[in-house]
């Protein structure tokens, strides 16, 4: 590849990515402004003044919102890692009647909108009592057709010689699950992780049906309250607290990259 095509692709992926991140990089602008820089239509601020994120805290438990998101998408995190990688195990090492039709099966629940099962849901929840509690946030996430067929591919690239040394050695299949094939699967688990992580962060209509109070609320509940009561005028503050939902998201982001990257290659591989 030739210099000028270089600067050509180079030029466009900045260009893209400009376009891309400029709705952030307004937000975070807006976050500073005052009401009157706001409606005269500045891109920058005349003083970065962090009123706006002073009045976010003090009108909003935003604090406690914050923890009750990272509480909820760390526990569905960690359970669709164990109930995707248990099942994924199940559907390459394990034999059994029927197996690739229950996958088949499992998997065309993708295909599923999540409208559809919205309502059953809630019903379900109700009926469990668990309206305003964590387990009604986080129970219904844990069994991911996505998370299974992403590790399930990286699974069926573990050689079954290895699977056959591991009886012949001894090792139970739990044992070798844990020692064996969640070490070499690190990559699409760290993938699994942030993708788990950041849907459920960003996840709004669910914990609005299920919660009413804000003992448990969420942060995109948080920000929608800042849009319906009487700051809602007050975009300044609004974006401030935009700001502040989508840092935790962005960290995670530019550090798991290139996991990400990895192991949506690898899942895809096979």
């Amino acid at each position: 590849m030739g210099l000028p095509q270089k600067i050509w692709i180079y030029f466009l992926l900045i260009l893209t990515s400009a376009l891309v991140f400029f709705p952030v990089l307004y937000a975070f602008m807006i976050s500073f402004m005052t009401g009157p820089e706001i409606i005269q239509g500045k891109f920058f601020p005349q003083t970065f003044s962090f009123e706006n994120y002073t009045k976010v805290f003090s009108r909003l438990p935003l604090m406690n919102y914050l923890l009750n998101s990272f509480i909820v998408s760390a526990s569905v995190m960690i359970g669709q890692l164990i109930v995707c990688s248990l099942a994924a195990y199940a559907f390459v090492f394990l034999k059994f009647k029927g197996r690739d039709f229950i996958f088949f099966l499992f998997i065309s629940t993708m295909m599923i909108p999540w409208e559809a099962t919205m309502i059953p849901n809630v019903f379900t929840i109700r009926n469990l009592d668990w309206y305003n509690t964590y387990q009604g946030l986080t129970v219904p996430f844990f069994a991911l057709a996505f998370g299974t067929f992403l590790l399930r591919q990286h699974f069926l690239t573990i050689p079954k010689e290895l699977h056959e040394a591991s009886q012949i050695a001894g090792l139970s299949r739990f044992k070798f699950f844990w020692k064996v094939v969640l070490p070499v699967s690190k990559t699409s688990l760290v993938t699994l992780g942030a993708y788990g992580f950041l849907t459920t962060w960003n996840m709004y209509l669910w914990p609005l049906l299920i919660t009413t109070n804000q003992s448990v609320r969420t942060v995109q509940i948080g920000l929608k309250q800042l849009q319906s009561q009487e700051i809602a005028t007050e975009w300044g503050v609004v974006m401030a607290g935009v700001i502040v939902v989508i840092i935790p998201t962005l960290l995670l982001l530019f550090l798991g990259q290139k996991q990400l990257q990895k192991g949506l290659s690898k899942g895809a591989l096979k």
